[in-house]
């Protein structure tokens, strides 16, 4: 019940969201009945069809050409989406102030143009009056002497009566028989009829266009952050109990590949090539490797069996394997070579490293278990652990771990999405201290959902053991 509620609040939410993005994109930019409307409208119905599809194709056993089909335009839609979203609330402050700038310019042009037209029309008049004055001919040399004029008589003009209304014919004459007048005292030509559109969907435009330029671009910037392949960080965590043997111990950490219906065999290999070109003692795989089945997914993996380090390589379930088989995938990457650590324990040289299940196999039977991974273990050696989710931390310090490695959070791979991270997350990355015990979170090689990362670049990070003996 609680999950049918909280999916009609997201899509009574999404559907708000698409409204909005409507009316402001297209709804007041463009004319009713109009193709520009007509594609905008139709766009606003497919999308969110799309991203729904993306969203759930997996997890109904869709056929994986359909997941494929499906994922580029419904994820990096929704990553759309909320950058446009986000752009158009900065225009909704940005729209009053640019309407009272036009305003004020065509309150100022009126004026000006009022000011103009009524001296240059004071001018005319003065000058069609001393014209008329100086051509009209007198009554008494027109007619004879002792005879009246009959319209004179029959219908006397008024004394007072005004002046005929100049025609052009008249202004052209006055205008040649005064050449002298200046410029500004001839009367204006009239100008040609041209339509400009109102202020008000001016002001829709210019926002509109500038919401849709920031936010493609910011997608197609976080798109490429993606796509190019994780950097490398390295961090250097001191260990009170790491013996000078292992000084510099070098542990390559990565997390959240997300092997999936967008990032495949290509995207595997670029993070296979990064970890390799750092030489590390040791690769810990932390979880969210996968996302979809060992049958669709197998081949995209292949390219880890090619990682290269003195220690091995080892690797931790994360929630989505629970999502896409997460017994077939232990097995699966045994089969590449890495070691899987399923609430287990191997001593290394100088240290123990310990892996823990992640919280999401509790609804299989399967989630962490602390005791079997570090009850028994001599607590005078450092302890490293590797365990997906950073909230387990606090089961780390209970259990005398001196440096946790996780992922998970991805940074918040879609700004300003960290802020949201920050508050089921204890830490969302980077190195921290929790009592005696050090978490580093990773932000991950890969990306869930749309493959775009913005302020919250992937990475694969150099984590090197430092013994205080040393």
């Amino acid at each position: 019940m609680v999950f049918v509620l909280v999916a009609l609040v997201v899509l009574a939410l999404l559907a708000s969201v698409h409204r909005y993005v409507w009316r402001r994109f297209v709804g007041d930019t463009t004319a009713p009945g109009s193709t520009l409307r007509t594609v905008g409208t139709v766009a606003a119905f497919v999308l969110p069809l799309l991203s729904l599809g993306a969203m759930t194709s997996g997890r109904i056993g869709a056929p994986f050409w359909l997941q494929q089909a499906l994922a580029w335009p419904g994820f990096l839609w929704l990553a759309c989406l909320m950058y446009l979203t986000l752009a158009l609330l900065v225009g909704e402050v940005v729209r009053p102030v640019l309407g009272r700038v036009l305003a004020r310019r065509d309150a100022a042009a009126a004026t000006h143009a009022t000011a103009g037209t009524g001296t240059s029309g004071t001018a005319v008049d003065g000058t069609l009056a001393a014209t008329a004055s100086a051509t009209r001919p007198r009554t008494e040399e027109l007619v004879p002497a002792g005879r009246t004029c009959p319209s004179t008589s029959a219908d006397p003009a008024p004394a007072t009566a005004p002046a005929a209304e100049p025609g052009p014919e008249a202004v052209r004459d006055t205008e040649r028989a005064d050449p002298s007048a200046p410029a500004d005292a001839r009367p204006a030509a009239p100008a040609p009829g041209i339509t400009h559109p109102s202020r008000r969907l001016f002001v829709s435009r210019v926002v509109g266009g500038a919401a849709a330029a920031a936010g493609l671009a910011t997608v197609g910037y976080g798109t490429a952050n993606v796509l190019r392949g994780p950097s490398v960080q390295r961090v250097t965590v001191p260990l009170a109990k790491l013996p000078r043997a292992a000084h510099g111990f070098r542990i390559a950490v990565v997390s959240d590949i997300h092997i999936g219906p967008i990032l495949g065999r290509a995207h595997t290999r670029r993070i296979v090539d990064t970890i390799n070109s750092t030489s590390p003692d040791l690769v810990a795989v932390v979880g969210d490797l996968v996302d979809g089945s060992v049958a669709d997914l197998g081949s995209a993996a292949e390219p880890l069996a090619g990682l290269r380090a003195r220690h091995g390589s080892f690797f931790v379930t994360g929630n989505h394997e629970y999502f896409s088989g997460a017994e077939q995938w232990v097995n699966h990457v045994r089969e590449l070579g890495l070691l899987p650590l399923e609430n287990a324990r191997v001593e290394m040289g100088g240290f123990d490293l310990a892996g823990v299940n992640d919280i999401a196999g509790e609804t299989e039977g399967q989630g962490p278990d602390f005791v079997r991974a570090l009850g028994d273990r001599d607590r005078g050696r450092a302890a490293v652990l590797l365990a997906h989710q950073p909230v387990v931390i606090h089961d780390a310090v209970e259990h005398g771990v001196d440096l946790q490695l996780s992922g998970h959070t991805h940074g918040g791979q879609l700004w300003p999405g960290n802020y949201l991270a920050e508050l089921a997350n204890p830490t969302v990355a980077g190195l921290e201290r929790y009592g005696d015990t050090q978490l580093f979170v990773s932000r991950g090689a890969g990306a869930w959902g749309p493959p775009v990362r913005v302020g919250a670049p992937a990475d694969v990070t150099v984590v090197e053991l430092a013994s205080r003996q040393a």
